[in-house]
């Protein structure tokens, strides 16, 4: 069957769109060819800097036939009626129609062929539309043609079942012609297929598979290090960049001067990694050693000698910047910049660095009775967390702010759980960051979160479905795996009402918005995401957050005992009953017009089945809100437990809508209804079954 090839050749694409931008074109490609009916055996997307290709298998010459079957005239109707049906169908005779008997008489019937068009004919119209509709974090305009694209399209291959596929791009040249890598081959080169493609490009120095490449840096980098008695620092996100910055990787080796080593190792890796895209490389005892490992785009007639000069004379002009200011920055103590940072506007709304570093500081303060550390301590952190932004190593490397800080106050003889907690006041900033676990960087890494947090919202800086340029949903993120984690009992509407009070004393009554509410609306969303790799359901979540629980470590336990009991048989069929007698509730209140919520009068029941369950009910409130206030969670689910039996004994025996008019049923009814009321009531006071999904 025939095959497709689509080789989009461009200016460099920033490595990381790369992954994204091939499985982007897979996909579309994918949905297209199926709304087409157009079924491939296989459809695969590479990458490199410079070219994204599609590569399909096994396309049909045209796409699949279809028969519709049209029902006539009936047999004896008139001419008029015959000559329109037959128009409508596209035959020429009632010859090209048959007879058929229905229970309704005999009619004629067409059948009537569809042939599927020529894919050649469909696909330029479909891989424009492919190419265009590619997602890009930012694009551009480029003469060659009118649509946007993440950078100049230079030349296209199209290629379908061995000939020139057609391609209207604008300006931009289509046939069967690439080019090489950029400086090992010059000229341009034609190509078959897609066999053909892959090894014309070897052969022109080009890597097409990027898993290839990414093995190939790989095991060159351990061999390069392993010649001059090293190992490479393990960088899984460096790795996949370079996998992205070149096309036929060489690696080769460089030295640092010695007198650059005594320099912070983060300093050594921020200016290899974050600047020149280096490797680091370790010695024996897992200190960093003299050395780097750069991945470069070319094979040199001198086996890269001028390529490592190069890049070692880089390093060196960095390097020298960098002691320059770790010598420079150690002639000031760090306490000595902390009036400077009222220079720096945190936001135009909420102060500068210097005011929010007081709000921290108070809320800091508050906080660390509640997470074991010493009050000292953690005021002295939150007082020189933010003191490194006015110095000049962090002026020069933005990435080393708090790691920087924490050097300065060694060496200026501060406490060491002083210097980790500036350190680490700014973690968690992702899932996989470590969190901080000492008390004190664990009081002022809360502090600093939340006093950003209720700061924006205060203001209405709250993130939008695409906008979150102040990181809130990261700060929140932060503080829900500092609590979690760090097992802490805290209660959030509490933090969040003082550090609203702290910035009212601020700001002297100007205080915006207040920010409790909202921000535990967000938390709880915030919560379903952190929580959601870890097979926490987003409803039994909910179902616990609606009753206004607020302390997490209580709130996790309280979900897994939810979703343990909803596991179990007894559970699945409680969340069924309650569903049937809200329900119930909720209709006959609405067509009533009244409520049912008042308690049931035992006077009234005419059922041993309704003196069972209000007897139940009593007991399961009163075992399940005891356990609750002991935490006992298990044992507050195995108090509603006891209810499935009676429960099931109500509905099957008991009629809630009884029948007539007299005062004595509607009585009845009422009455029924208000214990069905407490069926709903008795579980929600564990959890908001109405939130439960499932």
């Amino acid at each position: 069957m025939p095959d497709l090839l689509l080789e989009l050749l461009t200016e460099e694409i920033p490595a990381r769109m790369q992954n994204v931008a091939a499985e982007e074109l897979r996909r579309l490609a994918e949905v297209a060819f199926d709304e087409a009916h157009l079924r491939a055996s296989q459809i695969e997307s590479h990458v490199t800097p410079r070219r994204l290709v599609l590569a399909v298998a096994g396309l049909p010459l045209a796409q699949p036939g279809s028969a519709e079957e049209r029902r006539g005239p009936r047999v004896g109707a008139p001419e008029a009626a015959v000559q329109g049906f037959l128009k409508s169908a596209g035959l020429a005779s009632l010859d090209q129609c048959e007879k058929r008997a229905t229970d309704k008489g005999e009619f004629y019937f067409a059948v009537i062929q569809q042939h599927g068009r020529p894919t050649a004919e469909i696909l330029p119209a479909l891989l424009r539309d492919v190419i265009e509709a590619l997602p890009w974090p930012k694009s551009m305009r480029f003469p060659a043609a009118r649509f946007r694209w993440v950078r100049p399209l230079t030349r296209v291959i199209s290629l379908f079942n061995g000939a020139v596929l057609p391609l209207d791009l604008d300006g931009i040249p289509v046939g069967n012609e690439t080019l090489g890598h950029r400086f090992l081959w010059k000229l341009p080169f034609a190509v078959d297929d897609f066999a053909d493609y892959r090894a014309k490009l070897r052969t022109a120095h080009v890597m097409l598979d990027a898993a290839e490449r990414k093995k190939t840096i790989a095991e060159a980098l351990a061999k390069e290090a392993a010649k001059a008695k090293v190992a490479v620092k393990e960088d899984a996100g460096l790795l996949d960049e370079v996998t992205g910055l070149v096309e036929w990787p060489v690696v080769l080796m460089g030295r640092i001067e010695p007198e650059f080593m005594t320099l912070p190792p983060e300093v050594l890796t921020t200016s290899m990694r974050t600047h020149q895209k280096y490797f680091a490389c370790l010695d024996a005892k897992g200190a960093l050693a003299p050395r780097f490992l750069v991945v470069a785009n070319m094979i040199a007639d001198d086996g890269g000698k001028a390529i490592v000069a190069g890049n070692e004379r880089v390093l060196r002009a960095r390097l020298a910047d960098a002691k320059f200011f770790w010598d420079q920055d150690r002639k000031a103590t760090l306490e000595s910049r902390v009036p400077k940072l009222a220079e720096r506007v945190f936001h135009a709304k909420l102060g500068t660095m210097l005011e929010k570093v007081g709000r921290v500081t108070k809320l800091a303060e508050a906080l660390a009775p509640q997470v074991s550390a010493d009050p000292a301590k953690v005021r002295r952190a939150a007082q020189l967390a933010k003191a490194d932004l006015s110095t000049g190593m962090v002026g020069e490397f933005p990435e080393l702010q708090g790691v920087m800080g924490r050097y300065y106050a060694l060496h200026d003889g501060a406490a060491p759980e002083v210097a980790d907690a500036i350190a680490e006041h700014y973690a968690p900033q992702g899932p996989s960051d470590r969190c901080p676990a000492a008390p004190v960087s664990v009081a002022v890494a809360l502090a600093d979160k939340i006093d950003t947090l209720v700061g924006f919202f205060g203001i209405r800086e709250t993130p939008t479905g695409s906008r979150d340029p102040y990181a809130l949903r990261r700060a929140a993120l932060g503080v829900i795996r500092l609590i979690l984690e760090n097992g802490l009992r805290l209660s959030l509407r509490d933090i969040f009402d003082r550090a609203d009070f702290i910035r009212a004393e601020e700001k002297a009554g100007a205080l915006g918005d207040k920010p409790t509410g909202s921000l535990l609306d967000f938390f709880a969303d915030r919560l379903k995401v952190a929580l959601r790799d870890q097979g926490v359901r987003h409803d039994l979540i909910a179902a616990v957050f609606a009753l206004g629980e607020d302390d997490l470590v209580r709130l996790r336990k309280r979900v897994d005992a939810l979703g343990a009991f909803l596991e179990t048989e007894d559970g699945a069929n409680l969340l069924v009953a309650y569903r049937r007698a809200a329900n119930i509730v909720r209709i006959e209140e609405k067509k009533d017009g009244k409520q049912y919520s008042n308690a049931p009068d035992r006077d009234v029941f005419k059922q041993a089945e309704e003196f069972a369950l209000d007897l139940r009910l009593k007991n399961a409130t009163s075992h399940s809100q005891e356990a609750l206030k002991s935490e006992d969670f298990a044992g507050a689910m195995a108090a509603l437990a006891a209810l499935r039996a009676p429960v099931d004994e109500f509905f099957n025996k008991v009629t809630v809508n009884v029948p007539g008019e007299t005062e004595e049923a509607r009585a009845l009814r009422a009455n029924r209804l208000r214990l069905l009321s407490q069926i709903r009531d008795t579980l929600n006071r564990v959890a908001d079954f109405s939130q439960i999904e499932g």
